[in-house]
């Protein structure tokens, strides 16, 4: 059967250059615009509010599908639409589809009230086979006796205004012309967004097109595209891998701690059982999430599904691609996500920034309980962090000392020198990680814990002083005459009670000092040898004729020579390496364990709570890295950038500092923080195949490390910085401002220095980042905008805003977003669910941009933003799609300066006097009108309109 697609593909291939063909390649789209001339109705003097239906009746299957759906132009009988209608690269497009057009009469938007006027169908060869590519259809009524209109379908083309050749068709403002040139012109437009590599991550996009007035009478072409993200559960379920497996590595330390007196074996076997069921619970839902089928992201109806906690809400990608005549194409990117929050978990008790806070407190107070020492964030994060570099270095450190032998071996004097430079720098790392008063500390600790320690020293009363480290509040007892943990009432200080700890004369505080000076003399012990072997090789070099120069060296210095000398150096070095990192390992293993012991009521608990919300934010950030990533593939610039100073994300949320929304911001405001241990890898993928493209953690809960998979032609083209796999550093930043109802109570009657505190301490990480980047990097590196306000003087501005006080302060908002895009960032936009306040800041953004950096008609900057939040009537558009939503709130909320109030919210306020000019309790009626109605009340604040109505603002029983 034939198709259409050969025809748009050459016409591409013409117009197209072929650069970037692999990452992405120019496919086409089919798109066309709408208009109306000469509409017939019976009502409001013949001038129909309309709308345009569009159906797509497939032949080959005979069945109708509803496709798209324009915007209301209201008041005129030749309505232009904005909205056009796209066919998608992914869409199959053939000779044989045929396009119905059914035309409405919208009567009342509010009621979902409208009139059939006419339809007219036509197939796509007819629309590409046509004079201009361009068809002039008449609307035939429902009974197929009357024409009420003519429809004129234009494929959707780039162009100059030429004289005598441009179209004028009324628009829905009375008497205003527009210009119409996207018609009649020669050439394509062409999509750079769906090439394997976008396709390997980015699935399910869904397409609009648009077509707007500049100030110059010119048409722009606007193409919203929105994508879901198979990283939405790839990256958790990778995560919750890795909590199991580093779970179940905490459980082989604690049982590797070897001996312990009862009482610390008991308090051992506890942690490991509840370690052993977080274990579990993340296998049950590791092992229900591998079972689940069906879109790539999770719904908000399901956002407290326990089984699908740990994958975020609603995560979409949105890409606004602009084309304008002379101009080159310019795209902008945002991520759209429900906050990441524990919605599973509940916000009764406040979420984790609250709960941390509290639980360190009662941290102190159960240390001695348990007679345990208390340790803080920073040291326990300390433990941690020595952990991993332990395990992580010491197998590091037996494979250079093989690499060494080898090129000992080989006689290789070039392997030798580079050998020894890796060995001694990864050893100097290793005696650095253990550098540390902690880990002395903690081997003491471990000591007084073995068994029959009280017993040998119970005789001895001196001062237990010396045993408490700097800043702890308890020591440690093995509490070897009572085995059973303490009960409440036991655990009460008396004053006649002896010190639990005795003085420890049998430990050598010394003897780890000499084990871990052993390292450090054993690889100075290699260097002077490496040393040695090269000035002995240098000058026997010198001093034997060229000619016989190998033959002096096969015969006086035999390839084992050198192999014979390093062995046993490097014996003794693995040695040390191998005895220090027990010694670390179990004393730190120790710390971690008198932490578990010290949070038994609650630890465990935070800590699913934490790695719930880490998921969710993960799972954003690689999506978002991702796609800034791939969109600066050919930006020498972005590249330069990412490798010296790395990349900004910038958060934005929308949620209020009032009731459960203030516990989802406690989360997000710690899950934000929490990335900043996260950085990112570029890696050559082992193929072209999406498997192989799919983005890989890896690492621990003090430090993750996301590889992104590239193809071997984009992975060639990186700086050699980042082919050698310099880690890349993301710098998460977050912003919030409240945007409902809600937050007006709040900032009236409640309490906002959370979001003040967030705003503050993010402000100064984004500043420093500025700097940091001023230092390393050219300005003009820096993507080129249209608005020349420096980037020192916009964070000049956010700085004073965040500090002012003022109710929605909105530019915060506007000026970290601002900044993120002069700063080549990562934009993000969330809410509770990334749904109502998320698209009204996403679109009214875009509208933004299109004003600011391609010239967008003003008259057309309202009916723009009305295009992609246009209402869909059930009746006319019978299925859902996330660019069509009706007004929960107004963009006033984002520019106080503009009073635009939708209609409807008008015909609410004087609908509201009719009842109170009827109603005694005019209050409580308008109130609850008002309260009701709030999803559409966005513009006004509530208790202003109550006061407006009622000579009184409500009391606190309204709320």
């Amino acid at each position: 059967m034939a198709t259409i697609e050969t025809e748009l593909t050459d016409q591409a291939e013409r117009a197209t250059p072929g650069v970037g063909v692999m990452l992405m390649p120019q496919m086409p789209h089919l798109e066309f615009s709408i208009a109306c001339r000469g509409l017939v109705s019976a009502l409001r003097d013949g001038k129909p509010n309309a709308v345009v239906q569009v159906a797509v009746l497939d032949v080959r299957e005979q069945s109708l599908l509803a496709f798209s759906c324009t915007e209301i132009v209201q008041g005129t009988r030749d309505p232009l639409f904005l909205t056009g209608v796209t066919f998608p690269p992914d869409c199959p497009v053939f000779e044989e589809m045929v396009v119905k057009l059914s035309v409405y009469d919208v009567k009342d938007k509010s009621s979902e009230t409208s009139t059939f006027l006419g339809c007219t169908t036509f197939s796509l060869a007819d629309l590409l086979k046509s004079k201009d590519q361009q068809l002039s259809l008449s609307l035939r009524s429902s009974d197929d006796l009357a024409t009420v209109g003519t429809v004129v379908v234009s494929r959707l083309k780039m162009g100059e205004i030429e004289d005598g050749e441009a179209d004028h068709i009324t628009a829905d403002v009375k008497g205003q012309k527009c210009t119409l040139v996207c018609e009649s012109l020669d050439g394509t437009t062409n999509d750079k967004d769906n090439g394997p590599l976008m396709n390997a991550v980015f699935k399910n996009s869904v397409y609009k097109v648009y077509r707007f007035q500049t100030v110059d009478s010119k048409w722009m072409l606007v193409r919203e595209q929105m994508a879901e993200c198979t990283l939405s559960f790839s990256i958790p379920k990778q995560l919750i891998s890795l909590y199991i497996e580093e779970d179940s590595s905490r459980i082989q330390e604690l049982r590797d701690l070897g001996e312990l007196s009862p009482h610390w074996d008991n308090l051992r076997r506890e942690v490991i059982t509840r370690y052993d069921q977080v274990i579990r619970n993340y296998r049950e839902t590791l092992s229900k999430m591998e079972k689940l089928t069906g879109p790539l992201f999770k719904p908000s109806c399901s956002k407290a599904q326990k089984s699908l906690e740990f994958i975020p809400i609603n995560l979409h990608t949105q890409r606004m691609r602009v084309t304008c005549p002379r101009q080159t194409d310019a795209f902008y990117d945002v991520i759209t996500v429900g906050a990441p929050a524990a919605h599973f978990h509940g916000f009764k008790s406040g979420g984790l920034q609250r709960l941390l806070s509290r639980y360190e407190n009662e941290k102190k107070s159960c240390s001695t309980a348990y007679q345990c020492i208390y340790y803080g964030p920073e040291q326990t994060a300390k433990a941690r962090e020595v952990l991993s570099s332990v395990a992580q270095l010491q197998p590091l450190i037996t494979s250079l000392s093989d690499r060494l032998l080898q090129a000992a071996q080989q006689h290789s004097a070039e392997g030798l020198r580079d050998g020894l430079k890796a060995l001694a720098d990864k050893t100097e790392q290793f005696v650095h990680a253990l550098k540390d008063e902690l880990v002395k500390g903690a081997l003491l600790a471990l000591h007084t814990a073995r068994p029959g320690y009280v017993s040998r020293s119970q005789t001895q009363t001196h001062s237990p002083s010396h045993l408490v480290q700097p800043g702890l509040d308890a020591v440690v007892c093995n509490n070897v005459d009572r085995a059973p943990t303490p009960t409440k009432d036991e655990r009460s200080p008396s004053g006649n009670h002896k010190d639990p700890i005795p003085h420890h004369k049998e430990y050598d505080e010394e003897e780890w000092d000499r084990v871990w000076a052993n390292v450090a003399k054993s690889l100075n012990s290699v260097i002077a040898m490496v040393d040695k072997l090269q000035e002995q090789d240098n000058n026997k070099q010198d001093s034997v004729p060229e000619q016989a120069l190998a033959d002096v060296i096969t015969s006086h210095n035999p390839a084992g020579d050198w192999r014979e000398q390093l062995s046993p150096l490097l014996a003794s070095l693995r040695e040390s390496v191998v005895e220090v990192a027990g010694r670390a390992q179990r004393s730190m293993t120790f710390v971690l364990l008198q932490e578990a012991v010290c949070s038994i009521p609650q630890g465990l608990s935070l800590q699913q709570r934490r790695d719930v919300v880490f998921s969710q934010a993960l799972a954003a950030l690689a999506c978002g890295f991702v796609m800034r990533l791939y969109a600066g593939l050919e930006d020498k610039g972005f590249l330069r950038q990412l490798h010296l100073v790395g990349v900004v994300a910038q958060f934005e949320s929308l949620l209020s500092t009032y009731s459960e929304e203030i516990g989802m911001l406690e989360d997000m405001e710690t899950g934000i923080s929490d990335l900043s241990r996260v950085t990112f890898r570029i890696t050559e993928a082992k193929s072209d195949e999406p498997g192989d493209l799919q983005p890989i953690v890896s690492g621990r809960r003090d430090h993750y490390t996301v590889e992104v998979p590239l193809p071997r032609q984009a992975f060639e083209a990186l700086p050699e910085e980042i082919q050698e796999g310099k880690p890349l550093q993301v710098y998460p930043v977050l912003f919030n401002v409240g945007i409902n109802e809600q937050q007006t109570i709040a900032e009236r009657f409640g309490d906002i220095s959370l979001q003040e505190r967030i705003n503050q301490r993010n402000f100064d990480v984004l500043d420093g980042y500025y700097k940091s980047l001023s230092d390393k990097v050219p300005s003009e590196c820096l993507p080129c905008f249209q608005m020349q306000t420096d980037i020192k003087e916009l964070l000049e501005t956010l700085g004073q805003n965040v500090v002012t006080k003022k109710r929605k302060n909105v530019e915060i908002l506007w000026l970290a977003g601002t900044i993120c895009r002069r700063l080549n960032g990562i934009r993000f936009t969330s809410c509770k669910s990334a749904k109502d306040r998320t698209s009204m800041s996403v679109t009214l953004e875009q509208c933004a941009l299109l004003r600011d950096e391609h010239q967008l008609n003003k008259d057309y900057f309202i009916r723009a933003l009305d295009c992609m939040r246009r209402y869909v009537h059930s009746h006319l558009m019978p299925f859902a799609s996330p660019f069509l939503i009706f007004f929960p709130f107004s963009h006033l909320h984002f520019n106080t300066r503009s009073f635009h109030c939708p209609p409807f919210i008008v015909r609410l306020v004087i609908n509201a006097d009719q009842v109170l000019s009827s109603m005694s309790d005019s209050g409580s009626v308008l109130m609850g009108l008002i309260l009701k109605c709030n999803a559409e009340m966005g513009p006004w604040n509530i208790t202003d309109i109550f006061y407006r109505h009622c000579n009184c603002y409500p009391s606190l029983d309204f709320f």
